[in-house]
């Protein structure tokens, strides 16, 4: 990432490009986390960044994640007697109340005493979100806030940018999250491009752009072709005049001291026409680099798969009073029934906790059900958001192999290309792929091989996904011939591939039953 200027103020904005591009990177750099090795940075107020990912220890608190804890300590000794003038007059008294201002704001049911292995994924992502926003910073940083959230968390962080008044970058995937931005940047190998409004005006006006700068790079091409055509023209014509020269001199007819000017005229001529010509072909090359410049050359993402051969009627998945439990008396869910006939697309929701990624698991045979039956008709894979199934000690291309045996080296080397892993990228070890690479090297071992699977299983297929990808993975799933099931968050998404079901996980006494919803996403 080289080259950057941006001038942030207080307003919403919404960081958009390519994995891999160094949205992160901007982020811990304006964090403060990260020095720039060239160039200035100048922060005017406090910045806190709400981090991706979120490490912890077993006993870590959420007043630990809030950088609070002795703070908190010194006023249990005020409130018990014990602390000392000094600590009572650094004592803040509001500080509780702060904290469940900024947990409630993100609709966390917690305290600061709650310890962070204690919560969910998407608890954790809102106890993140709810520290960055503790101390009212004048500008926040946002990286992938809706991550792992349930569609209340998620309708919670969006509350929560709706009426945020300070400054705020927010990296996102979340085309819902990005139509609330008051701006979009999009960082791109070429530097970072500021389109006024949200997302949807931030595509219309990227679609104009595309086909104007397109249309001046044909236009120079067009000019390059004929300036090219006009110096092989003028070579042509100077070739034919010294040929003519030359049968005149060697028939003697002509002084040979005229000839001599002659010549000399010629090359001078000659000399001046050249330099004049190869200034035309620089000149019309410069213009089409200009013009090429203007469109970041990226490489498309073309996700093709194979048909499935699923007939109609075909019997593909049957749960019968399905139970699962990880603790006695304490069921996961209880008496669950499922049916999928034929190229059915199914999304199952619900919130966080409530079993899904448990019941894709009893479905795929990873786990047994505590009573009931699960019964798996046809081939079938499961694509998990961690992408478990490949090795990450292993190259991108012995995964492949290993998880499609009968594929040859061309097929291999072929389909990996069609996922953006031409040549060596193919060779890279999967344990130093960012998310959404990752990702993307699961879906091509999984689905690139020469029998495709009839029921495809997505766990959360879209959280570490660019937004580019995201639009080719949708493209290839809606015309995928087989049955879907997929656990997933983003409306976006499963509106793009044609869910034409929609089962939610409802949380009982007794634990979750299944409940499906005829209009709109549970």
């Amino acid at each position: 990432m080289t080259g950057i200027d941006l001038h942030l103020s207080c307003e919403r904005v919404g960081l958009v490009g390519r994995n891999g591009v160094g949205k992160s990177t901007l982020l811990h750099l304006l964090s403060g986390d990260l020095r720039p090795r060239s160039g200035t940075l100048v922060v005017d107020g406090r910045v806190r960044l709400m981090r991706q990912a979120i490490r912890t220890s077993a006993t870590e608190t959420i007043a630990d994640l809030f950088g609070i804890s002795d703070a908190l300590r010194i006023l249990r000794r005020a409130e018990d007697g014990t602390a000392a003038i000094d600590e009572l007059a650094d004592a803040d008294w509001t500080l509780e109340e702060r904290v469940r201002g900024a947990l409630s704001r993100v609709d966390l049911d917690a305290s600061a005493s709650t310890t962070v292995a204690s919560l969910s994924g998407g608890q954790r992502t809102r106890a993140a979100l709810a520290a960055a926003i503790f101390d009212a910073p004048d500008f926040l940083l946002l990286d992938e806030p809706t991550n792992n959230l349930d569609r209340a968390g998620r309708n919670a962080v969006r509350r929560l940018v709706e009426g945020w008044t300070a400054g705020l970058l927010v990296v996102s995937h979340d085309r819902a999250l990005l139509d609330g931005m008051d701006a979009i940047i999009e960082l791109t190998t070429l530097g970072a491009t500021r389109y006024g409004g949200n997302w949807t005006r931030y595509r219309e006006r990227k679609a104009v752009e595309l086909e104007a700068a397109e249309a001046d790079l044909a236009h120079a091409q067009k000019q390059q072709t004929a300036a090219k055509r006009k110096a092989q023209m003028a070579m042509e014509r100077k070739l034919r005049r010294d040929a003519a020269g030359s049968r005149k001199a060697a028939r003697g007819d002509m002084p040979r001291i005229l000839m001599g000017a002659r010549k000399n005229a010629a090359e001078a001529s000659g000399g001046s026409g050249k330099r004049l010509t190869e200034r035309l072909v620089d000149d019309a090359a410069d213009a089409v680099a200009a013009a090429r410049a203007r469109i970041e050359v990226l490489q498309e993402l073309s996700v093709v798969l194979p048909h499935t051969g699923l007939h109609a009627e075909r019997a593909v998945l049957e749960l019968h009073d399905v139970c699962a439990e990880y603790e006695p008396d304490r069921p996961l869910f209880q008496h669950l029934d499922m049916h999928i006939v034929g190229p059915e697309r199914i999304a199952i929701t619900g919130v966080n906790g409530a079993g899904k990624s448990t019941l894709l698991k009893l479905i795929a045979g990873e786990q047994p059900p505590t009573a009931g039956h699960v019964c798996l008709q046809v081939p079938s894979a499961v694509i998990d958001q961690h992408v478990s199934f490949l090795d990450p000690a292993a190259s991108i291309l012995d995964n492949f192999r290993r998880l499609n045996p009968d594929a040859d080296e061309n097929a291999c080397r072929a389909v990996l290309a069609g996922f953006l892993f031409r040549a060596d990228a193919a060779l890279q070890i999967v344990g130093t792929l960012s998310g959404g690479q990752m990702l993307r090297a699961g879906i091509a071992c999984r689905l690139g091989g020469p029998t495709p699977p009839q029921l495809l299983i997505l766990d959360e297929p879209t959280n570490h996904l660019d937004l580019d990808s995201i639009q080719a993975i949708e493209d290839a799933l809606h015309a995928y011939d087989g049955a879907l099931l997929v656990v997933s968050h983003d409306d976006t998404f499963l509106e793009k591939i044609s869910i034409t079901r929609r089962l939610a996980l409802v949380p009982g006494e007794r634990g979750a039953v299944l409940r499906q919803w005829d209009e709109g996403i549970a």
